[in-house]
């Protein structure tokens, strides 16, 4: 018995954004199927490199572990069918098709209420669809830029080039949302037994996702600041060079300050007029970090972290990304744990961050092949019409 053992989700996403919000419930025992285009299947299973079947990539055995997959043709009567019959079967159909698309092909809210009156029906939009933008495609990059998210880094050193966040943050934080949605009609379904349309749109909930701290003033009315969060935006807030690498350093309390001082041998420096000045403003911060990282390299990653684990002080090596799974405490967790795919070989996965007393870890599903429960899910039907 799992978490989520008997919801079935139909999942018409792709990329990155719904799939990932799937994933999560399907590491929580949820039945997830898969619905992707016959012989290419969805587009994040080639976000990957070097393995022999190229719709088997290294993102999708993440994304998509635990899902069973059936491709179909939807503008074909016998494979719409078919997603007929599932949703009929379903908890919950979650899609990120374009309103009109989805219309046309008959499985919009009013039809998938038609075909199953409790349906939980999840659409994944770019932008919610009462605005201007409902229409219009949207992608991570579109929405990075969109939400004023590409405006941080030029606040933070200078060049005003509007750049990116290396990361899919846009699409993850709305399969967070997507996630969190699902779940809250499924409560809502148990209380009452209906089924109701749910949006989730990328653009309002990234925008939500990082103005909670970078709208800052701007939030009042009239506005009593710019917008934007100092202490993120401060370039003197930086991972702190050692003798050996860098650091990151968080001296966040006037105590963990006052005695981060000490320990580099800088304690009169909250002491100074200069300081005093900074601190009646509140902006003397910098002058603390650049006071670090003038005194960091006098010691080893190795040497300042032992003495900082000692003294209450919050500190970790600014590690590579590239050898983020050798890290000790992972190692210790289990975190990243050896599997084997039948049709991939090893790969290391990762397990779910977060733990349930009353639901014991267990073996995740792997990522399936196109069309990988095809046949069974459609012998599977059959056998439910008699």
């Amino acid at each position: 018995m799992t978490m989520l053992s008997g919801i079935r989700i139909v999942d018409l996403t792709t990329v990155i954004f719904g799939p990932y919000a799937t994933q999560m419930l399907a590491d929580l025992g949820a039945e997830v199927i898969k619905v992707e285009t016959p012989g290419t299947g969805d587009i994040s299973r080639y976000l990957g490199s070097g393995v022999p079947d190229p719709t088997m990539g290294s993102i999708h055995l993440t994304v998509n572990r635990g899902k069973r997959s059936i491709a179909l043709d939807l503008k074909k009567p016998d494979d719409a069918a078919v997603l007929h019959d599932l949703v009929a079967t379903a908890d919950v159909f979650f899609h990120n098709v374009r309103g009109k698309a989805i219309a046309k092909l008959g499985f919009d809210y009013a039809g998938c209420k038609a075909i199953k009156d409790d349906i939980i029906y999840v659409h994944g939009t770019g932008f919610g669809q009462d605005g201007p933008y409902a229409d219009l495609q949207a992608y991570d990059d579109v929405i990075q830029a969109a939400t004023g998210t590409t405006s941080l880094l030029p606040r933070v050193d200078g060049d005003p080039r509007p750049r990116y966040f290396p990361s899919l943050i846009a699409d993850k934080i709305a399969g967070q949302f997507g996630a969190q949605a699902i779940l809250a009609a499924l409560i809502h379904k148990l209380r009452t037994g209906e089924g109701q349309a749910v949006e989730v749109p990328m653009f309002e909930c990234f925008a939500s996702f990082m103005l909670t701290e970078h709208l800052r003033d701007a939030a009042l009315d009239p506005p009593l600041g710019p917008a934007g969060y100092p202490r993120q935006l401060d370039p003197t807030r930086q991972p702190f060079p050692t003798s050996d690498g860098y650091l990151a350093i968080v001296p966040y309390t006037p105590e963990s300050t006052a005695r981060l001082m000490a320990l580099l041998g800088s304690a009169g420096l909250t002491e100074t007029p200069e300081f005093e000045a900074a601190k009646a403003k509140g902006q003397h911060m910098p002058i603390v970090y650049r006071e670090i990282a003038r005194k960091t390299p006098a010691k080893t990653t190795a040497e300042w972290l032992a003495l900082f684990a000692a003294n209450d002080i919050p500190a970790m090596a600014a590690r590579d990304l590239q050898d983020i799974k050798d890290d000790p405490h992972f190692v210790a967790t289990g975190f990243f744990r050896p599997r084997v795919h039948p049709d991939v070989g090893a790969f290391h996965e990762m397990q779910p961050p977060v733990r349930y007393g009353a639901a014991p870890a267990r073996d995740l599903g792997l990522a399936p092949k196109v069309d990988g429960d095809g046949a069974a899910i459609r012998a599977e039907l059959a056998a439910r019409q008699g």
